[in-house]
């Protein structure tokens, strides 16, 4: 199923909202795009092959501002107090659809800020996003940002929930309960009734948001919400954006980047992305990803005394684990309330655990009650996953996250037979988890709304030095993505981290945080191919 890697597992707060694997990874996107900038030459290959990275290279939009859109870059925000104390909020219009602007549809996108305190001189505003797509700016901001009390001295901290996201005009499909059976269906069929019953599941899902958003969700690209971010820029009254994106938020930051870059002022990029990759690449890529995470986590585990999955090697751990889910697949597990827990959930579970390695002592104790019957551990991490509430509610984020996602790129796979044809290659990535998310990568095939963006480069020529930050087990983001984006931007500096986990940015490394820090308070970039443990 189109699954997203969130924020909180099992009470650990991880940094950054991580990149779906939903058949259409990120890539930009914005409706006509030889007019928005956009490449339009996106590469595609057989089933059973990865297709090429693209080459042709995003180009900048005109500095000068259209007369249509001068009234958004011109209006005034007012200002409220809102949620924790010390922030306020408010909303900014922006045209539906930047081509043909009309106040008839205007979309009302959220926005709150922290004021700048001092000490020390304010240097203007600094944009934030976690991620997703589809994970909300403002509840990162409020709650979890990382940047240290010198960042927030000196700047206002901003955060805009993108177009389709939380409290901007939200994308949105199922009801709650339509939400429990869709997270429930198998992900690893194996026959045809089974593939039958996966498709229709996604099928259903997507009829769902055309049925509920209408209009709007041909308009949750990228590209727009990273025009929507250069009216907040002007609105704020800065020159230059300077901005922290995470996972997802990268390759949000980087479109801006290629779009204005005459306007970029000092951007962080944690977790990077590569924009030159088809959906299915990456979605390949992510799979080795989290095939690495595993084998960290099970390396670890095997140094354990209550390691659930023997002390032998990473391979034998795997084969463990596969088969504690094929034992939910023949019989879902009591979890002490009317939801059992299933392999779908339980896969989604795991995967959560995979995002930060604080969460490995609890995965090992869900784990081992899981083998014991006792499914309730591993759903609460499927439920931080998914973000359902103990109310039975759904956060927005599963949805915005393929709206987004089918729009910017074409599918990974048009229909169950490319799929079957892919399935060798995702076992080769992954042993544990590779069948599932190649049958997770067809959901944009049955999408209601035409991708509008491919694959493309983005150099985003004569922009200020941009700080692209890697992690080199990075599960969602692979090491490889960051080095590819860096070398893809013509003024950025890569930053590595060699370690565990999805982003490195206010994760515990000092190295790190200080490297960053330096560059949003100076602007000065460290070294080239600068490493930090």
């Amino acid at each position: 199923m189109a699954t997203n890697r969130l924020l909180r597992t099992a009470g650990t707060v991880l940094t950054a909202t991580a990149l779906l694997l939903s058949g259409c990874s990120s890539g930009d996107s914005s409706p006509g795009a030889a007019a928005s900038g956009q490449p339009t030459n996106g590469r595609t290959g057989s089933a059973d092959t990865m297709p090429e990275a693209a080459t042709a290279t995003i180009k900048p939009l005109p500095t000068a501002v259209p007369a249509a859109l001068r009234p958004y870059y011109g209006q005034k925000l007012t200002w409220r107090e809102c949620g924790i104390v010390g922030f306020e909020c408010t909303t900014m219009k922006a045209p539906l659809d930047y081509a043909k602007p009309s106040t008839a549809t205007d979309l009302k996108l959220a926005v709150s800020r922290k004021k700048a305190t001092g000490p020390g001189s304010r240097i203007g505003s600094l944009m934030v996003n976690p991620g997703g797509p589809g994970g909300s700016a403002i509840d990162y901001l409020q709650q979890y940002a990382p940047q240290p009390d010198a960042v927030r001295a000196r700047y206002d901290m901003v955060a805009m929930d993108p177009r389709g996201v939380a409290r901007s005009e939200p994308v949105t499909c199922l009801s709650s309960a339509q939400m429990d059976g869709y997270t429930r269906v198998d992900q690893t069929p194996d026959s045809d009734a089974e593939v039958d019953r996966l498709t229709s599941a996604l099928r259903d899902f997507t009829r769902g948001c055309r049925a509920r958003t209408g209009a709007r969700l041909g308009h949750v690209s990228t590209a727009e919400s990273a025009r929507d971010m250069d009216v907040l820029r002007a609105v704020l009254g800065d020159d230059k954006l300077t901005y922290v994106g995470a996972s997802y938020g990268t390759f949000l930051g980087a479109t801006y980047a290629g779009l204005f870059p005459s306007r970029v002022g000092r951007l962080v990029l944690d977790g990077a992305t590569d924009p030159s990759l088809p959906a299915r690449t990456m979605n390949r890529d992510q799979t080795a990803g989290f095939n690495t995470a595993f084998t960290a986590f099970a390396k670890d585990c095997a140094k354990q005394r209550d390691c659930p999955l023997g002390t032998g090697s990473p391979e034998e751990a795997g084969r463990r684990l596969t088969a504690l889910f094929k034992q939910l697949d023949a019989r879902p597990a009591p979890t002490g309330s009317d939801r059992t827990l299933t392999e779908s959930l339980a896969t989604s579970g795991v995967t959560a655990a995979m995002y930060d390695e604080g969460a490995w002592p609890v995965l090992r104790e869900y784990l081992a009650k899981a083998q014991k019957g006792d499914g309730s551990g591993l759903l609460a991490l499927s439920d931080s996953y998914y973000e359902r509430d103990p109310d039975g509610t759904y956060a927005n984020q599963m949805f915005a996250n393929p709206a987004v996602n089918c729009l910017d790129l074409p599918g990974a796979f048009s229909g169950p037979d490319e799929v079957r044809a892919a399935l060798p290659a995702f076992r080769k990535a992954s042993p544990v988890f590779g069948e599932s998310f190649a049958w997770a990568a067809l959901n944009c095939a049955y999408w209601p709304v035409k991708p509008t963006g491919e694959p493309h480069r983005i150099t985003a020529e004569g922009a200020a030095p941009i700080l692209v930050v890697g992690t080199t087990r990075d599960p969602a983001t692979p090491y490889p993505w960051a080095r590819a984006l860096a070398s893809q931007l013509s003024s950025a500096t890569l930053l590595t981290y060699e370690g565990d986990g999805h982003t490195a940015y206010g994760r515990g490394s000092d190295c790190i945080d200080t490297t960053i820090n330096t560059y949003l308070l100076e602007g000065t970039p460290p070294p080239p191919d600068k490493h930090c443990t």
